[in-house]
């Protein structure tokens, strides 16, 4: 934010450096990515989002149209935003992911006895998950309770809205409150505890919930949700397939912290853990 502020005291910070350098590393290697897709760029072959991006920018070229939005530096930005955001809101759902699984190991031997059941020491797939009911409770659950974007990201309106009474006119900026969806008690039965059954039946079966959005809602909501779930869903089963997440000696499951940090996105505070193999 300083160095926004003031460029020209840029050399005394050393951190926007990193970052400006971390930023030229991965245009440098999306650029490289964007060469090698447009080597063997087949129509009737679209293999990923960058394959879409191209192909419609060479339409637009070929009706001669001003391209305002499918040009390189756009597709570069898109990339390294898809890129940026699904990391980062992962790799901080997995932290809490852990975190959790400590504090409750009940909880923990339950995913792992499931796990064992119905697929062993294979390699997860996602068709996995609708096998696997308790587990992906459990991830939804991680996600609702670390609640990881409170105020999800900022919007704007498009047109002039009426909403329960009031006016919101066109171009006014929207903060969804999500933490006001997520941890509702009029829709959770628990919503100040980690509870995995808010997503099962009595039969134990997982159900949806309507005030689930940890990826907001509506027509902007996140684009990465169904990269992410697959994501959660192998990383988190691999590692409790192979490892039982247990506090550093001297410690207890109590000694443990789930007071939120503060960040862009918000991760648990640093914690120490040790992951003991499974046989």
């Amino acid at each position: 934010m300083l160095y926004n502020m003031f460029p020209a005291l840029g050399f005394l910070f050393r951190a926007p450096k990193t970052v400006l350098d971390n930023r030229k590393e991965m245009h440098d290697f999306i650029q490289a990515t964007f060469i090698e897709h447009l080597k063997e760029l087949d129509v009737n072959d679209q293999r990923s989002f960058i394959d879409s991006f191209l192909i419609k920018q060479q339409e637009e070229m070929k009706k001669n149209k001003i391209n305002d939005f499918f040009h390189n530096e756009n597709l570069k930005s898109a990339v390294t935003n898809l890129f940026a955001a699904g990391m980062e809101t992962t790799s901080t759902t997995l932290r809490w992911g852990l975190l959790l699984m400590m504090k409750h190991p009940q909880i923990q031997r339950k995913v792992q006895e499931e796990i064992a059941k119905v697929i062993g020491s294979a390699q997860p797939q996602t068709e996995h998950r609708s096998m696997l009911p308790y587990t992906d409770a459990v991830i939804h659950e991680v996600q609702r309770f670390a609640n990881v974007l409170p105020m999800s990201l900022p919007h704007a309106t498009t047109a002039d809205v009426s909403l329960k009474g009031y006016f919101i006119p066109k171009g006014t900026h929207i903060v969804p409150l999500l933490y006001s969806v997520l941890y509702d008690e009029s829709q959770w039965e628990k919503p100040f505890q980690f509870y995995p059954e808010h997503f099962l039946d009595s039969e134990g079966k997982f159900v949806k919930r309507d005030a689930f959005m940890p990826f907001s809602a509506g027509r902007r909501m996140c684009v990465g949700e169904t990269l992410a779930k697959m994501e959660l869903f192998l990383f988190f089963v691999s590692l409790l397939q192979r490892f039982t997440f247990e506090p550093v000696p001297g410690t207890s499951k109590e000694d443990l912290d789930l007071t939120p940090g503060i960040a862009l996105t918000v991760p648990p505070m640093p914690y120490s853990f040790c992951a003991l193999p499974r046989s």
